[in-house]
């Protein structure tokens, strides 16, 4: 990626769109964003298109930072009109946008705004997209200028299935606030005794909303191996059903819970909902485990590491290039239970080993996968495309000025 025109050092002014801000990784991504931008060069706003929003309560100032511009139904088209307005008004820059709904608004929207530049995302891979989401983005490629991907898949995902360019796909992988999420025994003990867990318990968590690429059955499975050979193991399960899916969502959480009890682990498994202090359920953890079956580069595994806990993954995505094999933690292979459960029961049984590769997790995060290197990286693409943009148009106007200097001579 070129540097752009240096010149272009102006405060920007950036949307950030997303379909709602409920609690998903993607919503949770754009409000760490929107909070850690160097205010004095990115302005940024998040505009919602949905009044579900409990993540908007972790916005500084959200009567200035945050805009709802509601969604009323799947074909409500005047929410391009609404956000085209509101892009003019703020005179955006930048609309970067999130999710399928807030990917189209946004490309009609800018085109109607004359927002500068259009900025796409790929949070996920290898997932079958439904015939009249294909249908929406094909006809509206020619509307972005660039897209950001969090992952390395995410990229190859989006070249072997849209037919996109490598130049035309920018990488930054999640960025996490190391400031908050980082190791707390205190806050970790007060979770614990809240549950009535006792505090020589060892305890596996997985955080993840209820759809079947999280694999909660492969959790559950590697649960009752450890169980076997360490009776005095609590296993939390933490995530929400999706409320844009809820009848398949509410379906297949039951069908976990119902796995849960024919394991015979019902009395020590918990279900909990995304909790308000998500650093708190980390740090009452020894190691986590996310054996998902796709992904894009998991908020999890970074908030989890960046609190000094463990963890072990599957072998997808970019999940081999976030978690150092053997030092941060386990790569496991997909759909395979038995290894996770062995590493999971050495190192719930080493407290040494745990603690070591704890340490390793927070420094690797603190180094490479800090919120501001994610913010700084953003900035780069959003400076790079205006750049070009702004030589673009320069160039076209003085086309237009040496046309009429000719004609009229």
């Amino acid at each position: 990626m070129s540097n752009g025109d240096s010149r272009n050092d102006h405060r920007i002014r950036l949307c950030l769109l997303v379909s709602s801000l409920e609690f998903g990784g993607a919503e949770r991504q754009v409000v760490t964003l929107a909070r850690s931008f160097d205010h004095d060069r990115v302005t940024a706003v998040v505009c919602s298109l949905s009044e579900k929003v409990p993540l908007a309560a972790s916005l500084p100032h959200r009567e200035q930072s945050l805009r709802i511009v509601r969604k009323w139904g799947r074909f409500d088209f005047t929410t391009v009109f609404r956000v085209a307005r509101l892009l003019r008004r703020n005179r955006t820059d930048v609309v970067h946008a999130f999710l399928f709904d807030a990917e189209i608004v946004a490309r009609l929207a800018a085109l109607i705004a004359r927002v500068p530049v259009v900025v796409a995302s790929e949070r996920n891979t290898d997932y079958t997209r439904p015939l009249l989401h294909r249908a929406a983005l094909w006809l509206t490629e020619p509307l972005f200028d660039v897209m950001i991907a969090n992952s390395q898949a995410g990229k190859r995902f989006n070249m072997r299935t849209l037919g996109l360019s490598e130049s035309r796909i920018e990488v930054v992988h999640n960025g996490v606030d190391v400031e908050h999420f980082r190791p707390d025994a205190a806050a970790g003990g007060a979770f614990r005794r809240k549950l009535n867990i006792p505090a020589d318990d060892r305890v596996m968590g997985m955080v993840g909303s209820f759809k079947r690429q999280k694999a909660h059955d492969a959790f559950l499975r590697t649960a009752a191996r450890v169980r076997g050979q360490m009776p005095r193991t609590w296993f939390l399960i933490v995530g929400d059903v999706l409320r844009e899916n809820l009848t398949e969502s509410n379906r297949y959480k039951e069908e976990i819970k119902a796995l849960a009890e024919s394991l015979g682990l019902a009395d020590r498994c918990l279900f909990l909902e995304s909790q308000k202090d998500m650093k708190a359920v980390y740090n009452a953890c020894d190691l986590t485990v996310l054996l998902s079956t796709r992904e894009g580069t998991p908020n999890v595994l970074l908030e989890a590491m960046a609190c000094g806990v463990p963890v072990i993954a599957s072998d997808v995505a970019d999940n081999a290039i976030i978690v150092l094999d053997k030092v941060t933690g386990y790569v496991v292979p997909k759909n395979d239970e038995a290894t996770p459960a062995e590493h999971a029961v050495e190192l719930l049984g080493d407290p040494a080993k745990r603690k070591e590769m704890g340490a390793a997790a927070r420094e690797h995060v603190r180094l490479e996968y800090s919120i501001n290197t994610a913010t700084e990286k953003m900035e780069k693409v959003y400076r790079t495309y205006l750049g070009r943009k702004h030589r673009y148009v320069s160039a076209r106007r003085w086309r237009s000025i040496s046309v009429k200097a000719r004609t009229s001579s």
